[in-house]
């Protein structure tokens, strides 16, 4: 979405928006059948479409479905893919909110943690009911547009900050507990809707507007959606929102995929154009003459939500028979079944969450900071640890230099809300070091202040890393095919795909290290990139991204030995730019991901290192072999073989050496995240089923299980492979 589309969504959520809490907004009970909560679903949405009128009923198809004059309340809708965003503004000159807000999702992927997830999710969707229902707020904001499934497919996509990584499985997964987090387990109502982003396979910023992203069924089965369904299908998502681009020539937003399997074949709800979708398909994809054509071809598609003109347009197409009150009916009778699943025309007694308003908020309760610094500390992956440079002993420190752009600020990303606070790094690292520790701060190199700091003291720690903004006018930077070109080519954003993998700012920790070889590296960023110097040289790296309220927090305890590193990579680094394909190759046989990549990476998927060391042993199955609809259990003994206590991630992988078609080198099917105090053995479980094996048949239109035999090999990383074995399907 645009800087100018933002502000218009902005305005818009703030027109409709009512004062009064949501679950308050229901006229007197039994004035109309539809308010009967006993009666089937079906039949109270029939008689709200026998109630409206035709302008109600176009109104509906907009980011709203309240219809004040039966009492129907809105739904609305904020981003939401890793914090709440209420920034204020619109017409209404709404006050900016406050809410927790986690690490971007590359972050949240890096703990490995899909529970951890949840949990963080969970806080959104009960911030989310908080704000719609406390009468101060003015705002309903039930539909939250995240977890973003789409996959990193390339580490120069401006937009990978905000998606869980590159593999289908593990996305699928994180993506399947967000969804759960939003929604609550309550078994009837949701605490709030999720709105998955972006489908399909939208991993190019420059010219998203009008590309097509060409790749064969196999990889639309096996890789680009499978995230999608894990989170309709185990999740239980029902709705989503169409990317800008084509899908072999064809414009996601009226792509006939969208109602023939994702509204037919996994059951989605509410099928949403991104900002200016259909004003594309008139002025970059040129499929239509007009914006009348345009949006009447998406709503015969499917498309329910319009982020884009639509009004006078859809009225239009009514007088001239290009659609029909029918088509209008079917629209809005899919989203008012997300209405009735948030309760909102259901009695308050009957609805749990309606109880979730005033009181203190929730963005400041221990709860809600306790999931941000857990998910904060499990994001942070060491990534180098050179005969032990870390953790630091505070008991021999009496000087420290914090060093860097990155080292007094907390970054904000294009979706960042307002957090309630934000620690950043080097007041997390001087809380933690309390008074009788010298810390002297640098912002750069500047008349040589770095080099002066770094030498003066025992250790310098520099943070570096990219400006997920691209620069300070994130908002005014929008031009007609995208965004201004960031000012350090290495940056990228929405609307800007990277120019570079190098880190300009690597030069910085070149001289600090020249000026004090005990240098701590703190890499700060929504990306990969190929710092094969710093890897060379640099003592002791760490990661994490951007957008964390306790980012400073997290990074100090860890530093200091206060919480041992357990994240691992979702992406693989590339050693060089030269390791990727081109940008447009959409086909990633041709090299792409750890189950592709013909060279050796920097770092490969799912790599992270420990104060600790771990043992695996004893790999097993519950079965000599698996049925073709069956599952088993893998386990395998992990021990825990350091001095320190600390947390594994246990991958599994398959590869299929015997197969009769083209498959993956390898690729992920399970993975958990283990806590081990020091000299702890355990035996970790990873059920596996025989459908995560299947491959789609293009023939059969089915995916087809093979009875060849497969490897299943458990590593730390997929270039880590500790143990493997061999397993029958029959």
């Amino acid at each position: 979405m645009t800087g100018q589309m933002w502000r218009a969504f902005a305005l818009a959520v703030a027109t409709v928006c009512m004062a009064l809490p949501a679950m308050a907004q229901t006229g007197a009970q039994d004035k109309y059948p539809f308010q009967n909560p006993d009666l089937p679903v079906e039949q109270r949405i029939d008689n709200i479409l026998s109630l409206m009128t035709i302008d109600e009923k176009i109104d509906v198809l907009g980011t709203q479905t309240g219809v004040p004059r039966l009492g129907i309340p809105n739904i609305g809708s904020s981003e939401g893919i890793h914090g709440v965003v209420q920034r204020g503004g619109g017409k209404r000159n709404l006050t900016p909110i406050t809410t927790t807000q986690f690490p971007q999702p590359p972050g949240m992927g890096e703990t490995w943690d899909p529970e951890m997830v949840r949990r963080a999710a969970g806080v959104e969707g009960y911030e989310a009911r908080y704000i719609s229902q406390t009468e101060k707020y003015g705002r309903q904001i039930l539909m939250l547009w995240g977890p973003q499934s789409d996959l990193a497919r390339d580490p120069r996509w401006g937009r990978s900050e905000e998606v869980y990584g590159e593999d289908p499985f593990f996305n699928g997964t994180m993506a399947t507990a967000f969804v759960k987090g939003l929604q609550g387990d309550d078994p009837k109502y949701w605490q709030s809707a999720a709105l998955l982003k972006h489908f399909l396979a939208n991993s190019n910023e420059n010219g998203r507007g009008g590309s097509s992203s060409d790749f064969d069924e196999h990889l639309f089965w096996e890789y680009y959606s499978v995230p999608f369904r894990m989170a309709f299908e185990d999740g239980g998502a029902k709705a989503v929102m169409a990317s800008y681009n084509a899908w072999n020539g064809t414009p996601m937003t009226i792509h006939p995929i969208l109602d023939s399997i994702l509204t037919k074949q996994w059951g989605v709800e509410v099928l949403s154009s991104d900002g200016g979708a259909v004003t594309n398909l008139v002025k970059w994809h040129k499929t239509f003459p007009n914006q009348k054509d345009a949006v009447a071809a998406s709503v015969k598609a499917g498309i329910n939500q319009f982020l884009d003109t639509y009004k006078d347009e859809v009225h239009a197409a009514l007088n001239d028979g290009s659609l029909t009150t029918a088509d209008i009916d079917y629209a809005v009778r899919r989203k008012m079944r997300i209405a009735i699943r948030l309760g909102l025309l259901d009695p308050p007694d009957r609805v749990p969450y309606s109880k979730i308003h005033d009181g203190v908020e929730p963005w400041n309760t221990d709860q809600s900071r306790d999931v941000s610094k857990q998910i904060a500390l499990e994001s942070v992956v060491l990534l180098k640890n050179d005969k032990g440079a870390l953790p630091l002993q505070k008991s021999g420190l009496k000087s420290v230099a914090v060093i860097g752009p990155l080292a007094d600020s907390v970054h904000w990303d294009w979706y960042g809300g307002l957090p309630p606070y934000a620690v950043t790094p080097l007041a997390g690292i001087k809380a933690a070091l309390g008074p009788d520790v010298a810390v002297t701060y640098a912002a750069d190199n500047a008349n040589g202040a770095a080099v002066a700091a770094a030498k003066a003291a025992d250790v310098a720690i520099v943070v570096v890393g990219n400006d997920p903004t691209c620069g300070p006018n994130m908002a005014h930077d929008w031009n007609d095919a995208g965004t201004n070109p960031c000012a350090d080519p290495g940056d990228g954003r929405e609307g800007r795909d990277r120019e570079t993998l190098t880190l300009a700012q690597e030069d910085l920790v070149k001289a600090v290290y020249a000026a004090n070889p005990k240098t701590i590296m703190v890499l700060i960023s929504s990306f990969p990139y190929t710092i094969n110097w710093s890897q060379d040289h640099i003592p002791a790296i760490l990661h994490m991204t951007h957008s964390s309220q306790d980012e400073g927090t997290a990074l100090a305890q860890v530093i200091f030995g206060d919480y041992n590193p357990g994240g691992h990579l979702v992406t693989t680094w590339p050693a060089s730019m030269d390791q990727l394909p081109p940008m447009m190759d959409y086909n990633i046989r041709h090299g792409r991901t750890y189950m592709y990549a013909k060279g050796k990476p920097l770092y490969p998927f799912g790599y992270g290192l420990s104060y600790t060391t771990f043992r695996y042993t004893n790999l097993k199955t519950s079965a000599p072999q698996i049925a073709k609809d069956g599952e088993i259990t893998v386990s395998v003994d992990v021990s825990n073989t350091g001095q320190m206590a600390g947390d594994t991630v246990v991958q599994l992988y398959v590869s299929y050496p015997n197969s009769k078609v083209e498959r993956p080198m390898k690729e992920l099917e399970g993975f958990r995240r283990v806590h081990l105090v020091a000299g702890e053995t355990r035996t970790v479980t990873i059920p596996l089923k025989a459908s995560q094996l299947a491959w789609w048949n293009v023939a059969a239109k089915a995916f087809t299980v093979e009875t060849a035999p497969v490897n299943l090999m458990i590593g730390e990383s997929s270039a880590d492979i500790k143990l493997s074995q061999r397993l029958s399907v029959q």
